[in-house]
């Protein structure tokens, strides 16, 4: 998959759109590309995810915005859906006042949009203007189709992006899957840490989130790790580790019956359940216990899985 992040672009070559922030790539986020990639393949167009960076929301917000999915997560979980280009467009203060009449333009002539799909919330360009029905007009004229797909309901509920930030932060894991349709995860290279882990015989993956990515609230959760196609039943802290003075809040994992060697390489991280808050222990000794009572409840829930 081409990923491209640059204003200045454009296509040769007829394409299949579909416009969003895809924060998630949720269960409605996976109809809409699944709806490009049939109509790429039906009139041998090229398949394109047309997103935005930052998240417009970080814009229109007084408060820190964070994303389900780093920009990196994103790109990856793309790319498994089989897209041919991923379009990351720099949201800046002009492009937000851009006429949606333009931007419409934007897509079907400089783009060369043949087929344009889009959700049926939709809105864009200068004060929300642009819709479907502009688009649709729009694109009648320039020969393209436009298509809407209605949302995707759980429970009767519209499945949303702000939907499973609360379930994160409400540590409904189980929900969470079933509206992303994979376990929401922590991708990232493992670092260089304390190594404290190592000292008390419980050695642990250090993760440093991407900085705009939401976390669950501090704590230890139950989680599987994969690397290299394989995956280890794992508990996970979230937090800064008071016990030890830690300044900046990490993922640290730490992987059952697994012996190698992590630093620099790659481990996503899934998240299944919640055992405790994070807590500063008077002493290492007594965070050893915790751990080893953290691991035993652990194996506990998995057996009933």
């Amino acid at each position: 998959m081409i990923v491209l992040n640059d204003k200045n672009i454009g296509e040769n070559k007829f394409t299949a759109i579909t416009l969003g922030n895809f924060d998630g790539i949720h269960l409605g986020h996976q109809k809409l590309i699944s709806a490009v990639k049939d109509y790429a393949e039906k009139y041998s167009l090229k398949s394109i995810v047309f997103s935005f960076y930052p998240h417009p929301k970080s814009f229109f917000n007084s408060e820190k915005f964070y994303t389900i999915f780093s920009p990196y997560e994103k790109e990856k979980l793309i790319g498994e859906l089989g897209i041919d280009e991923l379009i990351e467009y720099p949201f800046t203060y002009d492009f937000a006042n851009v006429e949606p009449e333009d931007f419409a333009d934007f897509i079907f002539d400089k783009m060369k949009c043949k087929v344009l799909v889009i959700g049926d919330d939709y809105c864009f360009g200068k004060n929300r203007r642009g819709n479907f029905s502009l688009l649709k007009e729009t694109g009648s004229k320039k020969g393209a189709e436009v298509v809407e797909i209605y949302s995707v309901n759980d429970s009767g509920i519209r499945v949303s992006s702000t939907r499973i930030r609360e379930c994160i932060m409400e540590k409904k894991f189980e929900e969470t899957a079933r509206l992303l349709g994979k376990h929401y995860f922590v991708l990232g290279e493992v670092i260089d840490g304390k190594k404290i882990g190592r000292k008390i015989n419980f050695p642990t993956a250090n993760i440093i989130p991407y900085k705009n990515k939401l976390l669950p609230p501090d704590g230890v959760y139950l989680t599987k790790t994969i690397y290299d196609n394989n995956i280890y039943k794992s508990i996970t802290n979230i937090g800064k580790n008071p016990t030890v003075e830690g300044k900046e809040r990490t993922v640290e994992t730490h992987i059952f019956n697994f012996n190698e060697e992590l630093y620099g390489k790659e481990i996503k991280v899934c998240f299944y359940g919640f055992i405790r808050n994070e807590c500063k222990f008077t002493s290492i000794d007594d965070l050893k216990k915790q751990i080893s009572e953290d691991k035993k409840k652990a194996f506990e829930i998995f057996a009933n899985f």
